[in-house]
């Protein structure tokens, strides 16, 4: 679901850029104010977990359009809306900045549709209710947290992406490109989000399932004593991500699908490969055209070392889809444990004022 700097206008991506601003504002002082340290290597491993996730483009069958990861659910689950929410905005910037996944100008935009519906609405409107009520409670204490925690995974994962994918309409709508009717637009956009939605929301569903068999206090929300012993250390759960991180984002990456992702997929369609055409769009020839646009691509294009997640000269030697993976997902647990230093930092420094 990243966004193009094609398919905004300057003043949407503006606005975007200050939505996503106040959403960050706030996220700074909520961390500050958490009495709670967030753990840093957990703020690392899920960061580079969902980044690694992001690589792996799924097949959606029968369609010609493929889906990956958004991944504010996962992350919300263990680190918090707040924190989560962070996190996903170093994952998006590290994207675009180094990989020219989703452009600079679209950058605002990516985040408030790939992270705050996950990070805040899916948490205190599904995730957060879900984990504390007493749904399953017939089942025993531990398989009802673990149907919840499924539950909520599906739930927040299939709504929060509708609301990611609405909003890409809205946006393109309101930056008057006109090859997008909104109508149209939404009737191919929202039900193949649903499908991508499914898929994302049962991986989240088996990420924080193990997370909660193996160290239940990593996750929020979450009574530790609510039936589940704990079957690894927290240090040993992390390693375990950890190794799926480097497996995915090194591995498996090579496998990924080549279909056009959701978004592409709507407006372009699959017709080479006997799918659909959608919008029929020229993806030469759209969108809008603006100097913002043009100067941010001019830097974007300098310092995207492995622009597509691939040598840039030389994009079909599989090695730079490794290195891609590998690299980005250490860049993203680097800056993690910075944001998560800082805010333990500057909680220590709040507090000695206060004492």
């Amino acid at each position: 679901m990243h966004m193009a700097d094609a398919l905004l206008a300057p003043a949407v991506a503006a606005t975007m850029y200050a939505a996503s601003a106040v959403a960050t504002g706030v996220s700074i002082r909520e961390l500050r104010k958490d009495e709670t340290p967030q753990k840093l290597p957990t703020m690392a491993v899920m960061a580079a977990l969902v980044f690694a996730g992001q690589m792996i483009n799924y097949a959606i069958p029968g369609t010609g359009s493929s889906g990956h990861l958004c991944g504010g659910m996962m992350l919300t689950a263990v680190l918090g809306p707040f924190a989560g929410f962070l996190s996903m905005i170093v994952i998006l910037a590290i994207q675009a900045l180094f990989f020219a996944d989703g452009g600079l100008l679209a950058l605002g935009a990516n985040i408030w549709n790939m992270s705050f519906y996950g990070c805040f609405a899916g948490y205190f409107l599904i995730y957060r209710p879900i984990l504390r009520g007493g749904l399953f409670s017939g089942r025993g204490r531990r398989a009802a947290v673990r149907l919840r925690i499924i539950l909520a995974s599906v739930l927040g994962c299939v709504a929060t992406l509708q609301l990611g994918a609405f909003s890409v309409v809205l946006e393109t709508a309101l930056s008057g490109v006109t090859e997008l009717p909104f109508g149209a637009f939404v009737a191919v956009m929202q039900p193949i989000h649903l499908a991508i939605g499914l898929v994302e929301g049962l991986v989240t569903a088996a990420v924080l399932v193990f997370i909660y068999e193996s160290r239940p206090e990593l996750l929020m929300d979450v009574d530790p004593d609510a039936g589940a012993a704990g079957r690894r250390s927290a240090a040993s759960t992390l390693v375990v991500l950890a190794v799926v991180v480097a497996v995915v984002g090194g591995g498996f990456s090579l496998l990924a699908s080549g279909n056009p992702d959701g978004l592409e997929w709507s407006m372009f369609g699959n017709a080479e490969s006997g799918y659909s055409a959608n919008m029929g769009l020229d993806e030469a020839r759209f969108g809008v055209e603006s100097s913002a646009a043009d100067t941010v691509a001019a830097l974007q294009e300098k310092v995207s070392f492995l622009p597509d997640y691939a040598f840039a000269n030389d994009a079909e030697n599989p090695v730079g889809t490794t290195v891609s993976g590998l690299l980005g997902s250490a860049l993203v647990a680097g800056a993690a444990l910075l944001i998560a230093f800082a805010g333990g930092f500057f909680r220590k420094k709040a507090g000695a004022q206060k004492s």
